[in-house]
């Protein structure tokens, strides 16, 4: 029999032994290997998300090219998901706008082909839902394997770091994912989505005109009078999930004007922003230069044009998240929408005196605005 001294002493070296393994595994690194393990399993699991996710936008792209007839509809999807940019050399930046410009423009002429050769009986439209549910499905299968890539590379070298970075942003990433998903289905619906708040502005400030003239690829213009002021009004042609060439547009538009000695007197652009966290949707700010989301080409066209010939350049924004932008438009944008219109004017008229000619743009997608 064990009397309770022995206990005490038996509880003591069991706990200095505890208390020494306790040491060496920390020594040895075994509770950073279970911690790294613990983070795997969770990007594993939100890793099998992002497939699914991938996977249903891919089989509703199928289905829709094949509802609509498509030519070899498989093989077009895994030519336009695998599609990619090489950027231009930024090293010596000269030209570097033109080069850019003209890698989209091949971009978009490309997938302008595939679409028409695919589905030769579809509207515009039509094609121009597939075009972006196709890109939809590409931006998932790229993010699904780019978190895949650093998963098993943190795995391979043993980069406890990156797999900690990887699992700290996968819930920003699933964001991201879960958004690009509920858009492609309002897209292709023909919603007008929170991003269409730019079109939807310059269709409201036209008086719903239905004159409008492509003045660019898939952007459109048309022309309006408000208190004397010659309201030039462009955007991208609709209903159509389209961006347009805004700022190619607005050039080309201001240049003729200029060539009748009627150079602007205002520039306005409007576009949706997204907003901070805590902002109010559908809140408008305005301010000064371009406000177009454009990666470089569009948006310096806008700055060069008004800087040559001294034209003031006005932005006007109204503010969303992220997901407000991919998703059907929603009351609070829509209302925000309409207090742009009316900012709008309230900018125009006090800028400007009657007999001036004025350029507004609406920039963004417009998908489901006329």
């Amino acid at each position: 029999m064990v009397n309770g001294q022995d206990l005490v002493s038996w509880i003591q070296a069991l706990s200095q032994l505890l208390f020494i393994i306790f040491i060496i595994a920390l020594f040895l690194g075994l509770n950073q290997r279970i911690q790294v393990y613990i983070w795997t399993r969770d990007i594993r699991s939100k890793l099998v998300i992002l497939e699914s996710l991938a996977e249903d936008a891919r089989r509703k792209t199928l289905d829709f090219l094949v509802k609509n007839n498509a030519r070899n509809p498989e093989s077009l999807l895994n030519k336009i998901v695998d599609f990619f940019i090489i950027e231009p050399v930024s090293i010596e930046p000269i030209d570097i706008i033109k080069r850019l410009d003209l890698l989209i423009n091949i971009r978009i002429r490309r997938f302008r082909e595939e679409f028409t050769k695919a589905l030769p009986e579809s509207s515009e439209v039509i094609r121009g839902k597939a075009e972006v549910s196709a890109e939809i499905t590409s931006a998932l299968v790229f993010i699904y394997k780019a978190v895949k890539h650093y998963l098993l590379l943190g795995e391979k070298t043993k980069n406890w770091v990156l797999i900690m970075q990887l699992q700290l942003i996968m819930p920003q990433i699933l964001r991201i994912a879960n958004a690009y998903r509920k858009a492609l289905t309002d897209f292709l619906a023909g919603y007008p989505i929170g991003d269409a708040a730019g079109p939807l502005v310059a269709y409201r400030l036209s008086n719903h005109s239905t004159n409008w003239r492509e003045v660019e690829l898939d952007t459109v213009a048309t022309e309006v009078d408000i208190d004397g002021r010659r309201l030039v009004i462009v955007k991208a042609k609709g209903p159509a999930p389209t961006v347009g060439k805004p700022g190619t547009a607005v050039e080309k538009i201001i240049r003729e004007l200029v060539e009748k000695n009627m150079k602007p007197s205002l520039l306005l652009t409007i576009d949706a922003a997204l907003k901070l966290e805590g902002e109010e949707s559908g809140t408008i700010a305005e301010g000064v230069g371009a406000a177009i989301g454009d990666i470089g080409p569009e948006k310096i066209r806008f700055e060069r044009i008004a800087t040559e010939y001294n034209i003031p350049l006005r932005a006007l924004i109204i503010k969303m998240s992220m997901e407000e932008a991919l998703y059907a438009m929603n009351k609070k944008i829509y209302e925000g929408v309409e207090k742009a219109v009316q900012r709008a004017k309230e900018i125009i008229l006090s800028e400007t005196k009657s007999g001036d000619v004025v350029i507004v743009a609406g920039i963004g997608n417009t998908s489901g605005v006329i």
